[in-house]
């Protein structure tokens, strides 16, 4: 089996360190918060065992090279990014996954650029579009589990209170997402690590202050994709003990008439919200029978 490669992919003006490993068809994996293109070091070797080519970006603004002069966070300009990225790896269409923000952008691509996905599948996010209509107003307990979107909005103050006491509210976030898993203590650090170089934690605090952007023309267009139907084949799997977005929300905000490609919905009873590194066998297991199967033919649990 080839090992993984570190690489640069190049979009919009920007440079994203990226890591890859095998040969074939292309599945992007794309991270959330807080997290780095590590967050899918599981499922690299497993993706290049299966015949397929994995290759695990970092987004926008989490390195000083893929930091954009005018400061522009909004899903839509990721979205951007991940097309670019496509055309330099030379590909017609991927896979694309993504975990948490990247699964918010994964959703923001299929809107924008559906003929080129081969299939998308979303970890631990439900349909953003359906999040307020038929999520958080039917399960307003999920407010409470938001509230770091709306301290993030506290500017200066939230900026020190995440890196503080060595990033100790990193660490707190991890463990009630995730609240029975023990991360690795390396990862954790490498985490922290990419979070102080220069101007990435405020690049990703940008992520969730410009979603609370109503007015500019990038948040007008993103509200459009993410309010679009799927046309893509899309799998989503949710951890049954997310502390971060309720589980219940993908039964209440995946509705089969958005997913026109078709929807598949996989629960992980004993994983939260870093489901794809708390359960890396399983979730490889239901992720490459969903890459392989041909549309209509029944999963594997």
């Amino acid at each position: 089996m080839t090992t993984v490669e570190e690489i640069v992919l190049n979009a919009n003006g920007l440079r994203f360190s990226a890591l890859t490993q095998g040969e074939g068809r292309i599945v992007l994996c794309l991270h959330g918060f807080p997290d780095n293109m590590r967050s899918f070091r599981h499922q690299l070797p497993a993706l290049a065992a299966a015949g397929f080519r994995a290759v695990s970006p970092t987004l926008r603004g989490y390195e000083p090279s893929s930091q954009p002069a005018d400061g522009d966070y909004h899903i839509v300009r990721m979205a951007e990014d991940v097309v670019g990225w496509i055309d330099d790896l030379g590909a017609e269409r991927i896979d694309l996954v993504g975990h948490d923000w990247g699964a918010v952008i994964a959703y923001a691509v299929a809107a924008l650029a559906p003929q080129r996905l081969e299939s998308l599948t979303t970890v631990a996010i439900p349909h953003p579009g359906r999040l307020r209509s038929d999520g958080i107003r039917k399960l307003p307990s999920q407010i409470r589990n938001s509230w770091y979107m709306l301290f993030f909005q506290l500017r200066g103050i939230a900026d020190y209170v995440v890196e503080k006491n060595g990033w100790r509210f990193i660490e707190r976030l991890w463990a009630d997402w995730s609240p029975t898993w023990n991360p690795p203590a390396e990862e954790l650090d490498a985490v922290k690590r990419t979070l102080a170089l220069p101007g990435v934690k405020r690049a990703a605090l940008a992520y969730y202050r410009a979603m609370f952007d109503p007015f500019s023309t990038a948040a007008r267009e993103t509200e459009k994709l993410l309010t679009a139907p799927t046309p893509v084949r899309t799998l989503a799997a949710t951890g049954a003990l997310d502390g971060c977005m309720d589980t219940r929300l993908h039964d209440l905000a995946m509705k089969r008439e958005d997913f026109p490609g078709g929807l598949e919905v996989v629960r992980f009873d004993n994983a939260g919200h870093f489901l794809h590194q708390e359960e890396p066998d399983a979730f490889n297991r239901v992720l490459i029978d969903w890459l392989t199967r041909q549309p209509g033919q029944p999963g594997t649990p």
